[in-house]
């Protein structure tokens, strides 16, 4: 019996038992590459690739948990969360390495320079899965590509310090100190600036996209969550306080 699981936004994401299934593409060979490569460095917070069903769908391990962005406020904003994502992102970017300079691999999203690593390019708190108070790991690896670590990075630091205008039960949180906490988690001394430029940049191209996403559709929600990016981008550029 399948299970239609909530946040599919592109495409239908369904429950098979304990799999998932999922729309594949010409980017799924690469993105099963990357989770072989994660499951042979030992990375246990990632699906594994089980290959195609009789219906031409991915099949991927199930993530038994919860999602990070509907937990309670003293989960969703966990110091020990936060590190552990960034520790997370790390461990999924340093297994990608050998995969950036593979020419016979497509990704479904653009290549960033400087190419670094292979980025998730979603890795954010409503992908981020927990369980019993940790976090269990990280799903929706599709929009994958090769890119910068800060890249990947600066989108985690949006929805998890947070700087995004919509994360709810956030108005105390110390985000100076939340910030240089996941920079120290990742393991690279980014300057917390370049973090939240870079942060702005990966908003504006979030927010095309969504426009265009909304002229495909005719979702005008889209269009909000498009705001919002522009509003956010434009805050984190010190253009105005965060409210």
């Amino acid at each position: 019996m399948e299970q239609e699981l909530s946040g599919g936004n592109m495409d239908p994401v369904m429950r098979v038992d304990d799999t998932v299934r999922r729309v594949a593409g010409p980017w799924t060979p690469a993105v099963h590459a990357w989770l072989d490569a994660c499951e042979a460095a030992g990375i246990a917070g990632v699906p594994r690739a089980l290959g195609i069903d009789e219906r031409g769908r991915e099949i991927l391990t199930y993530l038994d948990g919860a999602v990070l962005a509907d937990a309670e406020p003293d989960v969703r904003w966990s110091e020990g969360i936060l590190g552990a994502a960034a520790g997370l992102l790390r461990s999924i970017h340093d297994a990608s390495v050998p995969l950036v300079a593979d020419t016979g691999l497509s990704w479904r999203s653009p290549r960033h320079a400087p190419a670094q690593v292979i980025c998730h390019n979603d890795f954010a708190t409503y992908n981020l899965i927990v369980r019993a108070g940790a976090l269990v790991g990280v799903i929706d690896f599709d929009f994958a590509s090769p890119g910068s670590r800060l890249w990947d990075l600066a989108y985690l630091a949006y929805r998890i310090v947070p700087y995004a205008e919509d994360a709810a039960d956030s108005d105390q949180l110390d985000r100076e100190r939340r910030l240089r906490l996941l920079i120290d988690a990742y393991g690279i001394s980014f300057a917390p600036d370049d973090v939240r430029a870079a942060a702005a940049g990966r908003l504006d191209e979030l927010a095309a996209f969504t426009r265009g996403r909304a002229r495909e559709t005719a979702r005008v929600d889209f269009l909000d969550h498009a705001a919002m990016y522009e509003r956010d981008a434009a805050r984190l550029r010190h253009l105005g306080p965060f409210g």
